[in-house]
């Protein structure tokens, strides 16, 4: 492989552009066919940016339909089409009889398969819907949580495991909300979208529990911008979907949308 960009990336990102090249070398070199667990938009980022410097290899992410979120990529040599060599994923349905079922949210489905000693990169993204979930699974794990995954919250729930062209997606709403800040730091905007005082989200943020892109921040101070996604362990997720310039107190005006 070329020489690979390292200064183009973060640090910490180091260990994971590194397998890729690993992966792209395989394909390449070794001729193998690779498929990783699923990615989050930024590993996607790295791994389809590493893709277009390598010659001999194709590759391909797909994350069971056309929006998902997360994805999974498989790595070909170029004397194969990567669009005919199987993803790996089910959806797995989720229902119950216990009216609770629509109480509960993506953090009680994610929580409750991640309980069963399960890595987050099995699971892909999460459609919940007042009757149940389909969550999107690696193909491989999908009979385990069907026969493990019986609880979630205090609801007893069904399994079953269907194919990717029986997803019902559920339509992602967006709550929105609108505020004001003294600048664009980081903590500053946290703070006014988990309506947390500065100081709370001080030290969650430099304890490593807040991304910017799916991308770890431990700068406070970092500035962010229009398009950003934002989450804070155990208070959720949010875009900025526009900066509206300044208020009469020259306060920087803000649209947020909170992911449900």
């Amino acid at each position: 492989m070329r020489t690979i960009p390292y200064e183009h990336f973060r640090p910490e990102e180091k260990p994971f552009i590194d397998k890729v090249a690993e992966w792209l070398e395989d394909a390449a070199v070794r001729k193998q066919v690779k498929r990783t667990d699923f990615l989050d938009p930024r590993q996607a980022f790295i791994v389809e940016s590493l893709a277009n410097r390598q010659d001999g290899t194709e590759v391909r992410t797909d994350g069971g339909y056309a929006d998902a979120e997360r994805r999974r990529a498989i790595f070909v040599p170029d004397f194969l089409d990567p669009a005919y060599e199987p993803i790996g994923i089910s959806v797995l349905a989720i229902t119950g009889e216990d009216e609770r079922i629509a109480e509960l949210d993506h953090g009680d489905y994610l929580g409750a398969m991640l309980g069963l000693g399960v890595k987050r990169d099995k699971i892909g993204d999460i459609h919940v819907h007042g009757w149940g979930s389909h969550i999107l699974v690696a193909e491989e794990m999908a009979p385990f949580f069907a026969l493990h995954l019986s609880q979630v919250g205090r609801t007893r729930v069904f399994t079953e495991i269907l194919p990717t062209d029986r997803l019902i997606v559920a339509k992602q709403e967006l709550e929105e909300m609108f505020c004001t800040v003294a600048s664009l730091r980081l903590d500053g905007v946290v703070s006014e979208a988990a309506r947390l005082s500065r100081a709370k989200v001080l030290g969650p943020i430099q304890a490593g529990r807040c991304k910017v892109n799916w991308k770890v921040e431990e700068d406070p101070s970092r500035q962010v911008k229009e398009g950003d996604v934002v989450s804070l362990q155990g208070f959720g997720r949010f875009k900025i979907l526009s900066v509206d310039g300044l208020s009469k107190k020259g306060r920087i005006r803000l649209r947020i949308g909170k992911f449900a």
